[in-house]
């Protein structure tokens, strides 16, 4: 008998195109006093924001420099992307991008069955 966490090819396939079809705009060279509240006001100027994420060092707590926003659909992503590509903004220049997906593990030990 399959369990429950049985997942089809088809539910595998749904699930991998949803992953490429959804955009994350990267936002990088942020102020250091960037708070996700302004990243959302900005964002919202394009579009409903749907998810914003400022990481922290894990050893300091601070900021980091970047983050990471969805909008509710492409064509918002794209229009935000274009339009605040190299834009100061807070006194910096950002850099406004397609978050690219992270590859490989995120440690770099491997384990026997990394091959």
């Amino acid at each position: 008998m399959i369990g429950d966490n049985f997942t089809s090819p088809k539910q595998l396939f749904v699930h991998s195109l949803k992953d490429f079809t959804e955009m994350t705009i990267f936002i990088g060279n942020l102020s250091w006093e960037t708070e996700v509240e302004d990243l959302e006001q900005l964002f919202s100027n394009y579009g409903v924001v749907k998810k914003c994420y400022l990481p922290l060092d894990r050893e300091t707590g601070r900021k980091r420099g970047f983050a990471f926003v969805d909008l509710n659909d492409q064509n918002s992503e794209k229009n935000a992307i274009d339009d605040l590509q190299d834009v100061e903004w807070m006194g910096r220049e950002i850099r406004v991008n397609k978050a690219e997906q992270k590859k490989g593990p995120i440690n770099k030990k491997r384990n026997k069955f990394d091959k």
